[in-house]
């Protein structure tokens, strides 16, 4: 907004206008102190004849673009940042207009024929050492996106780009095209280590094996992974197999018989008080892997299995009795046709078993009318007569299975990983699971995956990953140095807290804007004493933007 004010005099009005600011130099303060934009440039090759923006810089706007929440489109790039101070931003001599979908669809194609993949394994790896953290553990997720458009789904693949068709979809869109994403995140504050692009239709059991035969040395080597936990797709005994030199922690799947019979044996000493968590560890091997297996009983997870337990064998109850009772209503030829469809229904129960049942010979009559007293039946029909009684043992035995879980770790010294450490290690993988509700929140850029090229669509989900890494460090950095020096802020209800997440700070900074005088000099409005403490904390960058 651009205001002219007379002076009352001779002299020619001033010119104002004011920039939106926000949260935004937050977040280009801490893409500087990683250092992403430097590596960027160092990695990926300029166009030095016809730029003015550096690929670092058109990745810094994609990622401000990302999380400035406005559910902006990527070619509305120069749109965004019409209102915003890009020049503090971005750097001297920027404006809006350069950043149009030209600079940010060369930059794309530039991450594609890198790799994105690899180009965002060094952005992570100095990401962490920046920031001190120590990636003992890694956790590996997969997650679906929905893709809008036409691409590749009915053509070849070409070589190294992803194929966008539709394939299994855990948001319940199956007749949606789309991409998956794969993230290995840190433990501490949830930084995505590793990203893969994968096709809409790749399995996790596949996707995980080639990951493991890919990057783990690598990984290793840059960022010192000790342990990798995964769910019970990592589970499968080519992948543990090519798991030989790297320790890893993961579910069993409860298909397994073994795992289904080991939890029924133990269980019900695990539940002797169903309020406390408990475990057992024994060992075993699968896959030719010696393991450790920990039985884990949860409280909150029989809770929970209470409800769904009882309402599935409820709904299974009522099926299987509206069933016996249209078995009851058929007439058969003879007894022996009876007891064969009594026995083909006995196998399919599940919640129910039979009662006392028998077969009754009924009489028939041809023609019309009631017949006489006396008379001979002309033939008999033969009918079920019996109930059905509820399977106790069934439904306690599927409380067992939903109330407890077995992790599984080729990891055999306990002083080396503790059961404890263990259990706690597997259940953050809730870190790598709020990454992909992250990505996918509405006012993210997951609404704009819609670009010309699969190859781009790579690119931009690197991007993406990348304002979760910038997000993700952020949040953990101001929570690090609000504890270290024994500050707080105000949360939602104005409590002090050392624990803010970075969406709130965010909202914590809404409102501050630049007041532009005479097109040169700028005066940052609506600091208040809060947002200083914050902004001295973080450094002397996050003050001088």
């Amino acid at each position: 907004m651009a205001i002219h004010i007379g002076t009352g005099s001779m002299a020619s009005p001033r010119h104002y206008s004011s920039q939106v600011f926000n949260h935004l130099g937050l977040v280009a303060g801490m893409y500087d102190e990683l250092g992403l934009g430097e590596l960027i440039d160092q990695a990926l090759v300029q166009d030095e004849d016809s730029r003015n923006v550096s690929l670092g810089q058109a990745v810094k706007a994609m990622v401000l673009n990302g999380l400035g929440f406005t559910q902006r489109a990527l070619y509305l790039t120069p749109l965004f940042f019409k209102d915003k101070p890009v020049e503090r931003l971005l750097g001297p001599g920027i404006t809006a207009e350069h950043l149009n979908d030209d600079v940010l669809g060369r930059a794309l194609d530039r991450i594609y024929a890198y790799g994105p993949s690899r180009l965002y394994a060094q952005l992570a790896a100095r990401a962490v050492q920046r920031l001190g953290l120590v990636c003992r553990f890694g956790h590996l997720d997969a997650s679906s996106f929905h893709v809008d458009g036409q691409y590749n789904s009915d053509l070849e693949e070409p070589a190294g780009a992803i194929h966008i068709t539709r394939g299994y979809s855990r948001d319940h869109r199956p007749e949606l095209n789309q991409v998956v994403l794969q993230l290995l995140c840190e433990r501490q504050a949830g930084i995505p280590l590793l990203i893969e692009a994968l096709s809409g239709n790749s399995s996790d059991k596949t996707a995980f094996r080639e990951t493991v035969r890919t990057y783990m040395e690598q990984l290793q080597g840059a960022v010192g992974l000790e342990i990798l936990i995964a769910d019970s797709a990592l589970y499968t005994r080519e992948t543990l197999q090519e798991l030989s030199t790297q320790a890893w922690i993961s579910r069993v799947p409860e298909t397994l018989t073994l795992a289904r019979e080991l939890i029924h044996a133990v269980a019900p000493a695990l539940m002797d008080d169903p309020t406390q968590a408990a475990w057992r560890t024994l060992g075993t091997s699968y896959g030719e892997v010696r393991q450790r297996w920990v039985v884990v009983y949860s409280p909150q997870a029989r809770q929970r299995a209470l409800k769904r337990v009882d309402k599935h064998c409820l709904k299974q109850g009522h099926a299987e009795l509206k069933g016996f009772e249209r078995l009851c209503s058929t007439d058969f030829a003879c007894e022996a046709d009876a007891l064969k469809a009594l026995a083909r229904f006995e196998r399919t129960l599940k919640s129910a078993m039979l009662g006392e049942t028998h077969i009754e010979a009924l009489p028939r009559f041809k023609g019309k009318g009631r017949p006489a007293k006396g008379r001979e039946p002309d033939f008999f029909v033969y009918r079920i007569v019996g109930a059905l009684a509820s399977r106790v043992q069934e439904r306690q035995r599927r409380l067992e299975r939903k109330s407890c879980f077995i992790l599984a770790t080729n990891q055999l010294d306990a002083q080396t990983l503790s059961d404890e450490d263990l259990i706690a290690a597997y259940k953050d993988q809730q870190k790598v699971e709020r990454g992909f509700r992250f990505l996918k929140d509405p006012m993210f850029m997951a609404a704009t995956l819609y670009l010309k090229k699969p190859e781009r669509i790579m690119a931009l989900m690197m991007v993406m990953t990348l304002c979760l890494l910038v997000y993700a460090a952020l949040e953990q950095r101001i929570r690090e140095t609000l504890k270290a020096e024994q500050a707080t802020v105000p949360d939602q209800k104005g409590k002090p807290t050392t624990h803010p997440t970075a969406r709130w700070v965010f909202q914590y900074f809404k409102g501050i804007h630049v007041l532009v005088v005479e097109h040169v000099e700028q005066i940052v409005l609506n600091v208040q004493q809060q947002h200083s403490v914050i902004l001295e904390l973080l450094g002397p960058r996050y003050v001088a933007i």
